[in-house]
């Protein structure tokens, strides 16, 4: 009557060590992308080709919230605010790195953030208007010159807005800042 007892210990013993592992596969349910510029940016038209992809993929769904302004503040605080894993952030890496050259005081800690993949590349042009009659930077930098704090500007957030307020003050230019919500509507205006 021994061995009966031992085979069923035994036996206990090995379902208890074979029991699936009760770990979840993610995700569990929706998940948001948070970007940090507006509708019809190339940040947000890649943001929602992935999120269809990744919807199909995953079998859940994935939504898009833009959250543009403050220069990506308004999305990076909504990201961190809230400290969900089924919310990430969908952003020009410059978004955030160069805040803290930007700003005293940050809504976030550089900690709050890890980048976990890079899903694109950015090109970044200069353009103006066809009626302003330039056609290189020479010419635009001449005219700056000329007239100096006429000309207004306007750039998407962070590195780049951070790269060309240096080229203005290495080339000694002065130039107004136009803040826009959505850079979008500042391709549009531009083309006016």
């Amino acid at each position: 009557m021994r061995r009966p007892t031992f085979a069923v210990a035994f036996l206990a013993v090995l379902v208890l060590v074979a029991k699936p592992s009760s770990a979840q596969t993610w995700p569990q349910r929706t998940v948001k992308f948070i970007v940090t510029l507006g509708p019809g940016s190339g940040v947000d038209i890649g943001t929602r080709l992935i999120a269809d992809r990744l919807s199909r993929r995953w079998g859940q769904p994935v939504v898009v919230e833009n959250r543009p302004g403050g220069d990506g503040l308004v999305a990076i605080s909504a990201f961190v605010g809230a400290n969900d894993d089924h919310v990430l952030l969908a952003a020009p890496s410059g978004s955030f790195t160069a805040h803290p050259f930007i700003y005293k005081n940050l809504p976030y800690k550089a900690a709050d953030i890890v980048p976990i993949a890079r899903i694109s590349n950015t090109i970044v042009v200069m353009a103006v208007p066809t009626s302003l009659e330039v056609k290189s930077v020479a010419e635009l930098v001449a005219m700056a010159r000329a007239h100096p704090g006429t000309l207004n500007w306007a750039g998407t957030t962070g590195s780049n807005e951070f790269l060309f307020a240096a080229f203005l003050k290495n080339a000694g230019l002065s130039m107004s800042k136009v803040p826009y919500r959505n850079l979008v509507e500042a391709a549009n205006d531009l083309a006016i």
